[in-house]
């Protein structure tokens, strides 16, 4: 073999060992680091306290996000936002005084909770278990609303709000994060509970509103504490910029 195909070959040789590795390195540049978690649970909530007393167990959907505010993820501000429904009644009836009952709707009526609230969390950021604590401030809305939908419908063609009411709420809460890697992002299965302190408020349940006999309707609110001890199932993912 001549001297440039000696070189020829080096040159080949030396290639094929550094690509890899600077590629290796670029895709190692080029993940950017983990700043924030986001993730979604489905929620069972107990009413606890005199709120016992009026409503059964609701169930909801909830999402979260936290701001990592060291490099590690020991502190973080946490968002929460979800909803809980807490009851619903179900009926047929005519769709109006003029056409009779030769058209019948579905009227349904729900008992929801919309709550919010932002505030710091701690964790435990490694290991095959992670536990972590949060606090927060926010609100809380309660609102009963009746929709119409007829039977072939999946949507509802017109909704009103019967009665409503908004309260600042406290939130106090606890959890597990069990790491799941899938690819170069860590996912997490998180379960935990929440303590929801919503005060004293204005709201409906079922039964609540009376339909007469000229077409009004009675509304009957209860006011009293209404906080509710939420048990949660989701999963949580690690954001990167």
């Amino acid at each position: 073999m001549n001297t440039s195909g000696i070189c020829v070959l080096a040159v080949w040789a030396s290639a094929s060992v550094a690509l890899p590795a600077r590629t290796a390195a670029q895709q190692a540049d080029e993940l950017k680091p983990i700043r924030a978690w986001a993730g979604g649970n489905l929620m069972v909530a107990r009413p606890v306290g005199e709120f016992d007393s009026y409503v059964g167990t609701g169930w909801g959907l909830s999402g979260h996000f936290a701001f990592k505010l060291d490099r590690d993820g020991l502190v973080s501000l946490r968002a929460d936002a979800g909803f809980v429904n807490y009851g619903n009644e179900r009926k047929r009836v005519c769709l109006s005084p003029t056409i009779g009952c030769r058209i019948e709707v579905d009227l349904t009526t729900s008992n929801n909770i919309f709550a919010f609230s932002l505030g710091p969390q701690l964790a435990v950021p490694g290991g095959p278990v992670q536990p972590y604590l949060h606090a927060s401030l926010g609100g809380a809305y309660f609102a009963t609303v009746s929709s119409v939908s007829g039977s072939s419908n999946t949507e509802d063609f017109a909704s009103t709000t019967n009665f409503d009411d908004f309260t600042f709420a406290w939130q106090l809460g606890s959890g597990l994060r069990i790491p799941v890697h899938i690819g170069q992002s860590p996912f997490y299965l998180d379960f935990g509970a929440r303590y929801n302190i919503n005060g004293e408020v204005q709201y409906l349940t079922e039964g609540g509103i009376i339909d007469n006999p000229d077409g009004s309707i009675t509304l009957n609110p209860i006011r009293s504490e209404a906080n509710l001890l939420t048990f949660v199932i989701g999963a949580s993912f690690g954001v990167r910029w």
